[in-house]
C-alpha cells in the first residue's frame, strides 16, 4: 500500500471577522494541496465578548460553508426564509450558489462557543446554481468507536481502519468529506481515501506524533497514496480530517465571493449593490 506522508505544516493566524468575532484562521484559497476546501475558522473562547456580535447579514457567491458546533449554538437566518439553530455535536451546510444573503448570530444562552466552519469550493459549472441549505442534529452524525478512540462522521465517505461509513451529508461540492476523530493517548489509525483526493488534519487538542509532529491550531496537508497512518501523542489528539476532488481550477475572491474571473466578481458586487444579487 502506497502510504501518505504530511508535506506541509500551516500554521493558523488569530482574526476578526463579522461584528468582531475572534477566530483562528487557516486560508487555504492558494494551497493546492488542500484544494478544494478554501477556509478553516475555529471560533472559541468562554468570553461571550469574543463572539456576542456574531456575523450580520452579509452575502455569498460561488461556495459553500460547513459549520460543525461541538460547544454553544449559532442560529441561522438568510433571504429564502430559512431559520435553522445549531447545537453542540451538530452541523450546517450551506451553498451559496448564485447568491445568498444570511446572519449567524449565537443563541442567547451561548456563553461558551466551539465549533468551526469550513468554506468549499464550488465548481465553475455549479457556481450559479440554487442556493440550498440543510441542518444536521448531533443525533443525525454517524459516530465509530474503536481502539484509537472514536470518530463522527459529519460528511462524505470515509474508512478508518476496518470501518468505512458514510456520513450525514452527502450531497457537498467536490465530493468533499469532513469528520471529527478523537485518539485516544498514544494510539494509531489508517485514514483512507480516494487517492485522487486532497486530504488534510487540522488539531484542535493535544497533537500528532511521528516524523513531522502537528500540534494544536495546525492543519497537515499530505502528498498522494491511499492510506494516511495517525498516531496521537502522549495526551492523545482531537482532530478534523477533510478531503475532497480538487478542481484544479482558477480562483478570484473578494471577501465573500469566490468565483473564477475577475469579472464574474465584479458582476458579483454589481449584483449584490442593485439588488439583482440573490434574484
Amino acid at each position: 500500500m502506497n502510504d501518505r506522508n504530511i508535506s506541509r505544516i500551516i500554521p493558523g493566524m488569530p482574526s476578526v471577522d463579522g461584528d468582531g468575532v475572534r477566530i483562528h484562521r487557516i486560508g487555504l484559497m492558494r494551497q493546492a494541496e488542500a484544494d478544494p476546501f478554501l477556509m478553516l475558522d475555529e471560533l472559541r473562547s468562554d468570553d461571550r465578548k469574543d463572539f456576542v456580535g456574531g456575523f450580520p447579514p452579509h452575502p455569498h457567491r460561488g461556495m459553500e460553508t460547513l459549520t460543525v458546533m461541538l460547544k454553544g449554538g449559532l442560529v441561522h437566518e438568510d433571504h429564502l426564509g430559512n431559520r435553522g439553530e445549531i447545537r453542540a455535536g451538530g452541523a450546517q451546510w450551506m451553498s451559496a450558489g448564485r447568491g445568498i444573503i444570511h446572519g449567524e448570530m449565537p443563541t442567547l444562552d451561548t456563553h461558551g462557543l466551539h465549533g468551526f466552519q469550513l468554506w468549499i469550493n464550488l465548481p465553475a459549472a455549479m457556481k450559479l446554481k440554487a442556493p440550498d441549505y440543510r441542518d444536521v442534529h448531533a443525533e443525525e452524525i454517524p459516530a465509530i468507536a474503536d481502539a484509537f478512540g472514536n470518530a463522527r462522521i459529519i460528511a462524505g465517505h470515509w474508512q478508518l481502519d476496518a470501518h468505512a461509513i458514510d456520513g450525514a451529508l452527502m450531497s457537498i461540492a467536490a465530493e468533499a468529506g469532513v469528520a471529527e476523530l478523537q485518539l485516544h493517548a498514544l494510539a494509531g489509525v489508517a485514514v483512507r481515501v480516494p487517492a485522487a483526493h486532497s486530504l488534510s488534519v487540522y488539531v484542535f487538542e493535544g497533537a500528532l506524533a511521528g516524523p513531522k509532529p502537528v500540534t494544536a491550531g495546525h492543519l497537515a496537508v499530505t502528498d498522494a497514496g491511499e492510506a494516511l497512518q495517525l498516531r496521537a501523542g502522549a495526551d492523545g489528539a482531537r482532530v478534523l480530517l477533510l478531503h475532497g476532488r480538487p478542481l484544479r481550477e482558477p480562483i478570484a475572491s473578494y471577501g465573500p465571493f469566490v468565483m473564477n474571473t475577475q469579472q464574474q466578481i465584479e458582476q458579483a458586487i454589481d449584483d449584490y449593490r442593485s439588488g439583482r444579487f440573490a434574484g
